[in-house]
């Protein structure tokens, strides 16, 4: 099951929750993994630095964390996100706000699925599988904003 949740922001209203449910089971099938329980919480910088510091030691902002549940093939996981950042980020890559919100999520999908984003290799295979997926499961009219 995929729950979508908000902290201490307003849900974007460009943020269709059934597309959004039907795009992240095709991308867990298509990696060859069942679809178990994802929460997406939506939240703001400040709040993404508290949950950084609190259980990853790190003191700094970031768009997503990703905290991995998984089990024998089948996909478990929190993602928070923070709206602010996804928004700078679609301004500093020029990007609709809502095509960045798309990526950061099937990133932290990716991330569940055990894509990894440490070295120059993996971030270019993260990338490639973030873009691949956006262009095959988010129709072009649900992409502006």
């Amino acid at each position: 099951m995929i729950s979508l949740s908000c902290v201490d922001v307003v849900k974007p209203k460009f943020l269709k929750l059934l597309p959004l449910k039907s795009s992240i089971k095709s991308l867990v099938n298509t990696e060859c993994f069942k679809l178990g329980d994802v929460a997406i919480v939506l939240c703001s910088d400040e709040y993404l630095l508290k949950v950084n510091q609190e259980f990853l030691n790190h003191d700094y902002y970031t768009d997503i964390i990703t905290f991995d549940y998984c089990e024998a093939g089948v996909i478990h996981g929190d993602l928070i996100i923070s709206l602010d950042r996804v928004k700078e980020n679609s301004s500093i890559e020029n990007v609709p706000y809502s095509e960045e919100l798309n990526r950061v999520i099937f990133h932290g999908i990716l991330h569940l699925c055990g894509y990894k984003d440490k070295s120059k290799s993996d971030i270019a295979e993260m990338r490639y599988k973030e873009s691949y997926y956006l262009n095959l499961f988010v129709p072009r009219e649900t992409v502006g904003e």
